[in-house]
């Protein structure tokens, strides 16, 4: 069996690293991958136009592509799974209707409150002078987002008015996020602790993944500007037997049968962005595939195959598909580069580690190869990942991992996972 696997990111590599494990698979393609990729054994880059779906589809047929994997949000937004469906092509990833869940911040909270999905309170503005007249007509801190895709970085908490001017500011006079901020939404501020909750869908069945924490905030402590994500680590304690059920009770299944109720059900990963307090939960957010960076923790976890997963969604196989899972720890610690979330330098030359420790993974995010040299391209660089049998030892092995790694100008947070520690 030949896989595609769509994406260039630390989730990709995830992907793609899981998908040739599977004896069945003979190659896995990464379209357009990362260094990580093009060193893993049984995978291969190549180099097409991901947003061309006439190309894509040309290669599936060509090499005879038994399944696509689409990793980023923007080819769902913009329909590659309905493009490749309808030309018979296997493809595991939400519809373009059902895609708006993650592709419009104003179209998700509206879907919220259709079908009595908790969430904080909102408006939606698209216009610079409505949304900085509503600033006085709320309570603060409050949370200023751009509406579209931004990479995980269109959110900014505001404690005061002066801050969420200067948001709006940002996002409609300065076009930080580009189209993503042609239009906003104010939302109440929520306090708890956030998780994340993902779980593979299939129209009306659902197989929930091993759960998982990010930390958002680029510094330790939780502060500082959002960012896609600095590390994750899986299971998160704090979604437990009740808090796990609530969601699938209130959250997921709802979601489900509303997306069938408008036509457009869904097939993918769907992944919760959730804070929960004193046994309550709100949605801060629907993702519309596999979380990055909680995709590396929870597939080192992984014990079963990822592509039956994937091909079971697809054939509505799910009732008879069962899930296996190590019992143990996993923690992934992002490696950036110098001034991300903002502006950063990239091309500097890496020094990767030798480790021969099963527990143990370099799943790369923002690298290129160069002459056989691996260099730096992005923003996140490396998720240094590792399995221990509790946290603190999948953490203490993740760190070890982290400060084999060198490269000019990388920095990362050295608490990830304090929160599933205390």
């Amino acid at each position: 069996m030949q896989i595609l696997v769509i994406g260039s990111g630390g989730r990709e590599h995830a992907l793609a690293w899981k998908s040739a494990q599977d004896e069945s698979v003979s190659n896995v393609f990464v379209c357009p991958g990362n260094a990580g990729t093009a060193l893993e054994n049984k995978v291969t880059n190549i180099s097409l136009d991901a947003n061309n779906f006439e190309i894509i589809e040309t290669f599936c047929k060509e090499e005879n592509i038994e399944l696509v994997i689409i990793g980023p949000e923007q080819p769902l937004v913009m329909g590659m799974t309905d493009y490749l469906q309808s030309k018979g092509i296997n493809t595991f990833g939400p519809s373009q209707a059902a895609a708006q869940l993650e592709g419009s911040k104003t179209f998700s909270k509206d879907f919220f409150v259709k079908y009595g999905i908790p969430t904080a309170g909102y408006a939606s503005f698209n216009d610079y002078d409505s949304s900085k007249n509503h600033l006085d007509t709320i309570s603060y801190p409050t949370v200023v987002k751009a509406d579209g895709l931004a990479a995980g970085k269109g959110v900014i908490i505001c404690n005061n008015k002066e801050e969420a001017l200067m948001a709006l500011d940002s996002i409609f006079k300065d076009q930080a996020f580009g189209e993503a901020g042609s239009r906003v939404v104010i939302e109440d501020f929520l306090e708890g602790e956030e998780a994340s909750f993902i779980a593979v869908v299939s129209k009306d069945k659902i197989i929930p993944l091993a759960t998982s924490q990010d930390h958002k905030a680029v510094g330790e402590g939780d502060i500082g500007l959002n960012t896609g994500g600095m590390g994750a680590y899986s299971p998160a304690p704090i979604v437990d037997e009740h808090i796990h059920q609530k969601i699938i009770n209130e959250v997921m299944r709802p979601t489900m049968n509303g997306l069938i109720a408008e036509g457009s059900p869904y097939l993918g990963f769907l992944y919760a962005g959730l804070m929960i307090k004193n046994g309550e939960l709100k949605v801060l957010e629907f993702n519309c595939r596999f979380g990055d960076p909680e995709t590396q923790p929870i597939l080192i976890r992984l014990k079963s195959s990822l592509v039956e997963l994937c091909l079971a969604a697809i054939n509505d196989e799910m009732d008879s598909y069962k899930i296996d899972w190590t019992s143990k720890h996993a923690c992934g610690v992002v490696i950036a580069s110098d001034g991300y979330p903002e502006s950063y330098e990239s091309n500097k030359e890496v020094i990767l580690p030798a480790t021969s420790d099963a527990d143990v993974k370099l799943f790369h995010a923002g690298t290129k190869l160069v002459d056989q040299k691996v260099m730096t391209s992005g923003g996140r660089v490396f998720c240094a990942t590792a399995l221990g049998e509790d946290l603190k030892t999948a953490q203490s092995k993740a760190y070890n991992l982290v400060d084999s790694v060198s490269f000019e100008g990388a920095f990362h947070r050295r608490d990830i996972g304090f929160k599933g520690i205390k």
